[in-house]
């Protein structure tokens, strides 16, 4: 008897520009599995039901994405402790037909710095930009990783506040809240700076001032399209070391794909060119 084709999806709304089919179509034919990855457009009214016939419907899990990560961290009947502290799942899978949800955000972010920036978590200062949910990811990281002290800085400065009360129980982190006019201060002890908003993409070219940055500071921006942000150029410009968004949603991929499909893929510079082709393409 033929083996079962097995099916992976994303999942989001739009959906249409998402890299992941591409991602994972990669893996699907490097590794030659009898498997699909498919991109499904759902309403947020018709998220849950779509989440509760996955079984029925073949599927052996998928990705979550905007705006359903909050809606999938409701529905799912098993988390594990990072979609507890972030607060969304992004992957999801059946396990003895149970619905099982977590968030590889935080993985993939450490492992893009582990790739591009090794030795970055013996980092004692971070400086986080953001205090949405992308923003709670790369905390989750940040702590998981050991870095010793956590600014966060945000222009609404009660979502900052309630974003280090969430990881008040922090193994050791200390997680300290900034106002957005207190970022030059903040950056001049920073070894680490991340940028989790979209500061400087609706705008054009602004960019913060990082100028009271140290000069072995490093500067990563989760965005990956345009692949060299505002953020990243200027610090490119002050001859800072830097790390691309990119590798944030490659590496975030992987533990996805080996839950679906029982390998555990690799990211290497040929998926990584062809991602940067495709998205060369799109805009």
């Amino acid at each position: 008897m033929a083996e079962a084709i097995r099916r992976a999806f994303v999942c989001g709304h739009p959906v249409e520009h998402s890299m992941s089919p591409a991602i994972h179509g990669y893996w699907i034919s490097q590794h030659g599995l009898n498997a699909t990855y498919e991109k499904i457009d759902v309403m947020p009214e018709d998220f849950p039901d779509f989440l509760e016939g996955l079984a029925l419907a073949g599927y052996s899990g998928g990705n979550i994405t905007i705006p359903h990560k909050e809606t999938a961290f409701s529905n799912v009947r098993s988390k594990d402790e990072a979609a507890l502290k972030i607060g969304a799942v992004n992957t999801v899978w059946l396990e003895n037909d149970i619905l099982c949800g977590t968030n590889t955000d935080w993985s993939g972010f450490a492992a893009n710095l582990d790739e591009h920036a090794p030795g970055w978590d013996s980092c004692e200062v971070a400086v986080v930009l953001g205090a949405g949910g992308a923003a709670r990811g790369v905390i989750y990281a940040l702590i998981d990783r050991g870095i010793s002290k956590i600014r966060i800085v945000n222009r609404t400065r009660s979502r900052a506040d309630r974003l280090a009360g969430d990881f008040a129980s922090n193994r050791g982190s200390e997680l300290l809240v900034d106002d957005w006019a207190e970022l030059q201060h903040a950056l001049q002890t920073a070894e680490l700076l991340i940028n989790t908003t979209s500061l400087g993409l609706e705008g054009g070219d602004d960019a913060p001032n990082i100028s009271g940055l140290p000069s072995s500071a490093i500067v990563t921006d989760i965005v990956y399209s345009p692949l060299q942000t505002p953020l990243l150029k200027a610090a490119d410009s002050a001859g800072l070391k830097t790390v691309d968004g990119l590798g944030m949603l490659l590496h975030q991929a992987v533990p996805g794909f080996e839950k679906w499909f029982g390998v555990r893929p690799k990211v290497t510079p040929q998926l990584r060119d062809m991602i940067i082709e495709k998205l060369d393409a799109a805009s």
